[in-house]
């Protein structure tokens, strides 16, 4: 066996990432250690997004059903007194 080969050949026996491609096809570049994806496709470490509040996953209360009632009455008032307004 060559000696180039020899040095390639741990990278070629190495499990692929398997993410479709722009193109639809997989990927073929060898998965992170201990990942199942390449660099490209979310395997480096730091990929993926914050957790918790840094990532917006919080509950802001804007559309309970007391919040969406709230607003339906604010828009009646509105517009009666719009209505009010404008003369017959």
């Amino acid at each position: 066996m060559h000696p180039s080969i020899r040095k390639l050949l741990p990278l070629l026996q190495a499990p692929r990432c398997g993410a479709r491609t722009r193109a639809g096809t997989l990927c073929q570049s060898p998965a992170v250690n201990g990942k199942t994806r390449c660099r490209m496709h979310g395997g480096a470490i730091g990929s993926g997004n914050a957790r918790g509040t840094r990532n917006s996953n919080y509950r802001h209360g804007a559309f309970t059903c007391e919040e969406i009632k709230k607003r339906k009455s604010v828009r009646a008032v509105l517009q009666s007194a719009r209505e009010g307004l404008t003369p017959r």
